[in-house]
């Protein structure tokens, strides 16, 4: 989930309507503010070696960059760019950019026994917004420096994520997550949808399905989100699941504003 949250990270979903949508009968529409104390972040990564100072970084599903870690922008998935430097044995600074602008960014410290890894992760929405999370990784594979397989044990979700959902079209929704990167617009037709965010990741094209009132699931090649409102109205929940997953591995839970 990483060019959508980390290169990140990509996203979303809910609720039933005929005809032209109206926000007083959506309960889903709105803004909305993440609450980090209920939200669950769980993330997998893979660096593998490739060539004299060369790596294949596995961020996600379809999300694999190869690049050489000598600080320079390269080209990496979906026009973005993405350079690694080595800023010391223990230390990697991870950029991507769109357009020369900076989209994400992580700061990695592997422990004194390289057993666990700390991401300092900062994505920059392209409203100007700043959102931070701290993961935390545990090695899964490898045995030392940066390759390897790791998998998050820890991650604390910025407090100042926001969510809107706007009516699209006839019947459709506009979903908006600028600290992660996320503009998605769908319409409920079957069809897919690419995502309008200048970072949105790879196959990010959504097909958009009504479950109930107050559900609604997005569904891409990689996985599926869903967004789904609780009965008081007052709060909504965004769940990722990965393709070939039973349960969602990332959990947003926002309170409406």
């Amino acid at each position: 989930m990483r060019i959508l949250l980390r290169s990140v990270l990509s996203v979303q979903a809910v609720c039933l309507v005929t005809g032209v949508l109206l926000a007083a009968n959506e309960p889903f529409l709105g803004k909305w503010k993440v609450n980090p104390s209920k939200s669950r972040l769980t993330d997998e990564m893979k660096v593998e070696v490739v060539g004299e100072n060369k790596y294949a970084i596995t961020f996600g599903p379809g999300a694999v960059d190869t690049i050489v870690a000598d600080g320079t922008d390269q080209p990496a998935v979906q026009g973005t760019t993405l350079s690694v430097t080595e800023e010391g044995a223990k230390n990697w600074k991870v950029v991507r950019k769109k357009d020369g602008h900076r989209v994400v960014m992580g700061i990695w410290t592997l422990s004194a026994d390289s057993k666990m890894l700390d991401d300092s992760f900062t994505a920059y929405g392209s409203d100007s917004s700043i959102t931070n999370v701290h993961y935390t990784y545990q090695r899964t594979a490898g045995s030392s420096g940066f390759p390897g397989t790791w998998e998050s044990v820890r991650a604390e979700v910025d407090a100042s994520l926001e969510l809107e959902i706007q009516p699209y079209g006839r019947d459709g929704i506009s979903v908006s997550i600028p600290g992660l990167g996320l503009a998605q617009k769908v319409m409920f037709d079957g069809d897919g949808y690419p995502g309008s965010s200048p970072d949105a990741p790879p196959a990010s094209a959504f097909s958009g399905r009504r479950v109930n009132q107050r559900c609604l699931e997005l569904t891409s090649r990689f996985q599926t989100l869903q967004f789904e409102v609780s009965t008081d109205l007052k709060t909504l929940t965004m769940s990722i699941r990965q393709a070939g997953d039973d349960k969602p591995k990332n959990i947003f839970v926002f309170e409406r504003e």
